[in-house]
């Protein structure tokens, strides 16, 4: 029997033993609870998980970051499999907005090709703006921003020290507007900024120094505004890469004068480019009022990762995380940056962390609209009232005519529209050539090969004392003729300046004919706008939009005779907005 009891050591020894193991057993269990929404003790097939789609710009950090942070889990005994991928912001959007049957101005249709990952850092919240004003839902609130990069005004060092006395002061948005407006030599460039955020900063920015401008007077600001749209348009490109390619590539003065002035890029932007030691540096000039900067937004869209995504969240708010941005030319999301950061001249030490000031949505969806009716090529037939009611005076327009002043608001539109579009222009009254009541001064053509054509014939036209207003003929004619010659691509429109309702004593449609006809003659996938510009307080106002309404344009009016170049710049900045064909 002696052999078959334990001695009292042997039994504290196992005791012993027991507790050790339950002790591990509870720190085991502890470390897999802690990952066991997005981890597995093992790696492989089993890992948990997790897409990261980022732009460029910020992307290798967050991979370096990230692969720091999965190693560390995995000598844990915890796997997480995190990819990081690049995805234009643009790309992303389109995508999300897709999902419930939206679309962004100017970004269009999502590619079929983009995928949503379950992180997403865009490089602006304007992105995250533009998503919730066509669905709320799109992304949730809150999102975290994890790195910051002002919009700054990129410019050649030499014309910066010698035009704008860089680096010891810096130039305003209002200096830029003057330049472009005074002087031919400043050639400005802008990345689209339907599609990228930095181009769209600076063009809000602009706009708003372009509405001060003004003095209260909209017209002026109107044209200050639509000039610098054109001067913009005309050096924009589809991508950054595109556009820093056009800054000069010597400095000599030819070389200086034929490449770009100036253009809105982000700071980092700049940095990068020094860094590749260009024939000519750039400077990165601070202007005031700021653009909003980049400031990379962490956005969770798949819920069921969000325990993982607020762990590497941690991850990314780090020094050791500020340090690899700085490395690749951005700053932390407070503004403050880390180490081999390249401080470009005349820069901030330190930025504000304060959330950028964004402006409401509406007004950036309205201001992209305008670039987009502006700038997309158009083609157009301009028909102007020539009745005899046109011969009538205006007391707010020094006694000049209503035609005089119509004339001299089509003048100065035609000179806002760049070599892209083609116009051509119609006179109508009643009996102008034969039995029409309109009559083909110039047909529809480029305006690179026929602005001086079309200058002349407008210096020409003369009201017809004895004329009346053949509206509905001359409206249905122009409609067919601009349909004959549709041209896809562009922006085919019609836009019509009279300052009476239909009057044709030999007879000619009828309201309800018009509409009928224009409806019957419609194709929908050679969509055609008619605009109809009222001048005076006599117009067929209900008329007009009873047309307007029902084949697809808009309708203005200019009670005041003088204020058609007012209405006349809104109908033209506002195509492409105003109604589509029902």
């Amino acid at each position: 029997m002696k052999g078959r009891h334990r001695s009292a050591g042997s039994s504290g020894g196992a005791l012993k033993l027991g507790a050790a193991a339950v002790a591990v057993l509870i720190v085991l269990a502890g470390s897999w609870y802690a990952f066991n929404k997005y981890s597995k003790p093992a790696c492989g097939s089993t890992a948990a998980k997790l897409s990261i789609g980022a732009v460029a710009d910020i992307a290798p950090a967050i991979k370096e970051q990230a692969a720091a942070w999965a190693d560390q889990a995995k000598e844990n005994g915890n796997c997480v499999d995190i990819e990081v991928f690049d995805e234009d912001p643009a790309d992303v959007a389109a995508a999300l907005a897709g999902k419930n049957d939206k679309s962004l101005t100017g970004v269009g249709q999502a590619n079929g090709k983009t995928r949503v990952p379950d992180i997403w850092v865009a490089d602006s919240s304007l992105w995250l703006q533009r998503l919730r004003a066509v669905n709320p839902q799109s992304v949730q609130a809150g999102a975290h921003s994890i790195a910051l990069s002002p919009v700054v005004l990129a410019m050649p060092e030499p014309i910066a020290a010698s035009n704008f006395g860089w680096p010891n002061k810096n130039i305003t948005y209002a200096d830029l507007l003057t330049k472009v407006a005074t002087d031919q030599k400043v050639k400005v460039g802008i990345t689209e900024p339907s599609r990228d955020a930095t181009g769209l900063g600076s063009l809000l920015t602009l706009a708003t120094v372009a509405q001060q401008a003004g003095g209260g007077n909209q017209t002026q600001a109107t044209q200050i505004a639509t000039a610098a749209l054109r001067a913009l348009a005309a050096g924009r490109s589809s991508v950054r890469s595109d556009l820093v390619q056009k800054f000069p590539r010597g400095s000599d003065p030819t070389a200086l004068s034929n490449g770009l002035t100036v253009a809105p890029l982000s700071e980092q932007a700049v940095i990068q480019y020094n860094g590749l030691q260009p024939p000519v540096r750039l400077a990165a000039l601070y202007a005031e009022p700021s653009a909003p900067p980049l400031d990379y937004p962490y956005v969770v869209l798949s819920t069921d990762k969000a325990s993982m995504a607020d762990e590497l969240l941690k991850q990314l708010s780090t020094q050791d995380f500020r340090d690899k941005l700085g490395a690749i030319g951005l700053r932390g999301a407070d503004g403050a940056p880390g180490k081999s950061f390249q401080t470009p001249a005349n820069a901030p030490g330190a930025l504000a962390a304060a959330a950028p000031q964004l402006p409401d949505a509406g007004t950036v969806e309205q201001l992209l609209g305008r670039w987009q009716a502006i700038t997309l090529p158009a083609r157009m037939l301009a028909v102007l009232d020539v009745s005899g009611s046109m011969l009538e005076p205006v007391p707010t327009a020094g006694g000049a005519t209503r035609m005089q002043v119509t004339l001299e608001a089509a003048r100065k539109g035609m000179s806002l529209f760049d070599d892209s579009w083609s116009l051509g222009v119609w006179i109508f009254s009643t009996l102008m050539d034969g039995n029409k009541d309109y009559k083909q001064l110039v047909p529809i053509g480029p305006l690179v090969s026929q602005r001086a054509t079309l200058l002349q014939a407008l210096g020409t036209v003369q009201p017809k004392k004895t004329g009346d207003t053949g509206l509905y003929d001359t409206i249905l004619a122009a409609y067919k003729t601009v349909q004959a010659g549709y041209e896809s691509g562009r922006v085919n429109s019609i836009i019509v300046m009279t300052d009476g309702e239909n009057d044709d004593p030999a007879g000619g449609l009828k309201l309800e004919e018009l509409i009928a006809q224009l409806k019957a003659s419609a194709d929908p996938a050679k969509p055609i706008q008619i605009i109809l510009i009222g001048i005076g307080d006599k117009v067929g106002e209900a008329a007009m939009r009873q047309i307007t309404d029902a084949v697809g344009g808009g309708t203005f009016v200019a009670p005041d005779p003088a204020k058609i170049g007012d209405i006349f710049l809104q109908a033209i900045s506002l195509r492409g907005q105003i109604g589509q064909t029902k």
